[in-house]
């Protein structure tokens, strides 16, 4: 594959001839945001042609009306005549063709949605998510495209497609392979590194307190992992793109790269940096468990339309099930950090209501509609968490009915092998490998656990491999009431009541602004410290404004504690349970002096 052209500026030219839709952006006033847009299509002899902008982009389960910043639309005919045009959807044009003529569209792209990685131009660097700026039609959506970017000189272009002939060009054999492969141009840092054959390269736009070379030491450790899970790598060369921006955050797998962003100052330290690196492995994962098989109800992807599936929770949990397990293996990560992160993921569903209201199946075909906030935490649950947790206990079972000889590794081997894309799989697809790995029906299984609210026995799963979870020593009771608040105009605003706690029985409500407790002001901040001077069971009047109106209501303090539910190994475990978990995790059952 070819080596992505380095920065010197190119000009506007006229579209090359070896490629049959062509895409030419300009950087015309980074100040702004804005960049022009022009398409070629080939010479149809269609009455009309129908050109849309995706209304969503790949990884991200929502509509977002890219459409929206599009501007001074024109389509022309092979000799620049004017072609008669209609809006007839919010991301569709109709262009009316009286006879057989090659489409051209000129369109301005309003590009400032850096958060929601679409698309994003400033005077040092624009973010290409080709859903954002690059219009498309089902006539020519599976012909090969080329693209070229008009860019200030200094600029380095790169992404995951292959390089064209020119500067800052790019081919690829499809719309859904160039929609699936952004590009990052800019002023940026550029680092080159192989691991067993196979090419990659980190890319950093913006300035942070990350070290850039330990990235790629750690990058090469991470990326040697995937044969953990997989037989093969569905690649030959990889990018890593970083933003190190001022607030937007989050990360977005692609087709053969990934888009990573984080605060400037949120690399370091240690603790942070992890953060990063659980990132770009569960995108990583991501190259496999998406990219190269996927539920059936996303392939095709819509790109206008939702794409419906029950099977999110394998896509997104199983993903983040296996990110920090391919730390662990690289040894990026310690034991005691794996178990911190599996405990807080217990823990954080134990004070999510959602678990007993919504199945991994509803949350997954719901994705489109997730409320969040409040509500969602009290009646809902999300892929990732709930994914997660099922995809453990789906692996403590193949791991108990197979004595150790498979795993939901193997699954997922099963998945890539069999059924890549482009045909997807099926529920009975997953039962049916589930089947030929363990030699046992699992149907109920799946009724219990995807299809229904799901109830885990997390002592049971954690003793399996010589592990149990509590409290640390010298924990000591606190009173809680179960609300989450934030700072607002020096006071705590309710973000977040759990359901069925103290304060939801006594009627509080997010929204609501505290003002004080048995008569005395707290400010921001002082919540927590009063809650420290009650004890569980005590009772108290709380104020707070509601509409502006000030109210009291009487309050009885909950339990809490003061410290963090903690995972850890157990004090004297068999054989049989490190054996468990060297299968489970790959590395060896931690020595006494790791504890």
């Amino acid at each position: 594959m070819n080596r992505i052209a380095l920065g010197v500026s190119t000009t506007l030219a006229s579209f090359s001839a070896w490629s049959d839709v062509d895409y030419q952006l300009t950087i015309q006033d980074p100040a702004h945001h804005m960049a022009n847009v022009v398409v070629a299509f080939p010479k149809t002899k269609q009455k009309h042609l129908d050109v849309k902008l995706p209304a969503w982009r790949t990884g991200r389960y929502e509509i977002l009306e890219l459409a929206n910043g599009v501007r001074h639309f024109k389509a022309t005919n092979a000799k620049g005549a004017p072609l008669r045009f209609e809006k007839v959807e919010k991301s569709t044009w109709r262009v009316y063709l009286e006879q057989p003529t090659q489409v051209n569209l000129q369109y301005d792209v309003y590009a400032n949605q850096l958060g929601k990685r679409t698309r994003h131009i400033d005077d040092s660097h624009a973010f290409i998510d080709a859903s954002g700026y690059f219009m498309y039609t089902d006539a020519y959506r599976q012909e090969p495209v080329n693209v070229n970017l008009t860019v200030p000189q200094g600029w380095n272009s790169v992404s995951g497609m292959d390089s064209g002939k020119k500067a800052h060009s790019f081919v690829a054999d499809n719309y859904d392979v160039l929609v699936d492969s952004p590009i990052e141009t800019g002023v940026n840092e550029h680092h080159h590194f192989e691991v067993d054959g196979r090419q990659y390269e980190l890319v950093i736009w913006g300035k942070g307190n990350y070290d850039s070379n330990q990235m790629v030491e750690d990058l090469k450790k991470l990326v040697a992992q995937g044969s953990a899970i997989w037989s093969d790598y569905p690649f030959q060369r990889y990018v890593f793109m970083v933003h190190a921006t001022s607030g937007a955050r989050g990360a977005t797998e692609h087709l053969n790269s990934t888009i990573i962003q984080k605060s400037r100052y949120s690399f370091a330290p240690r603790k942070n940096y992890l953060s990063f690196l659980s990132t770009a492995s569960h995108e990583f994962v991501h190259t496999w468990n998406v990219k190269a098989y996927r539920p059936e109800g996303l392939t095709p992807y819509d790109y206008i339309n939702p794409n419906y599936t029950k099977l999110l929770w394998i896509s997104e949990g199983s993903t983040s099930y296996f990110q920090n397990q391919l730390l662990l293996r690289a040894g990026l990560m310690k034991p005691k950090e794996f178990f911190e992160d599996l405990a807080k993921r217990i823990q954080r569903h134990q004070h999510t209501p959602g678990r007993e209201v919504m199945s991994a199946a509803e949350s997954s075909f719901d994705s489109w509609i997730d409320h969040g906030g409040d509500f969602g935490r009290n009646y809902s649950v999300n892929i990732y968490s709930e994914g997660f947790l099922v995809s453990w206990q789906l692996d403590t079972q193949l791991l108990s009915q197979t004595k150790l000889q498979k795993s939901y590794r193997d699954l997922h081997d099963a998945l890539y092998q069999k059924h890549r894309l482009p045909k997807g799989f099926t529920e009975d697809d997953v039962k049916e490998e589930l089947k030929l790995i363990s030699g046992q029906d699992y149907t109920a299984w799946w009724k219990n656990y995807v299809e229904s609210p799901a109830t885990f026995d997390f002592e049971k799963m954690l003793a399996l491999a010589g592990l149990e979870m509590g409290y640390p020593k010298k924990t000591k009771e606190i009173a809680d009431f179960g609300i989450k608040t934030k700072s607002k105009e020096g006071l705590e605003e309710v973000i977040h009541v759990e359901r069925d706690k103290t304060a939801w029985i006594a009627g509080l409500a997010a929204g609501d602004t505290l003002v004080a407790i048995d008569g005395m002001r707290i400010k921001a901040g002082d919540l927590k410290k009063r809650l420290k001077e009650m004890k569980p069971g005590q009772a108290f009047l709380l104020s707070f404004f509601r509409r502006d109106e000030l109210m009291t209501k009487k309050v009885v303090a909950g339990q809490g504690y003061d410290k963090k539910l903690e995972v850890k190994t157990i004090e004297s475990p068999t054989d049989q349970q490190k054996a468990f978990y060297k299968s489970w995790l790959g590395v060896d059952y931690p020595a006494k002096k790791e504890k």
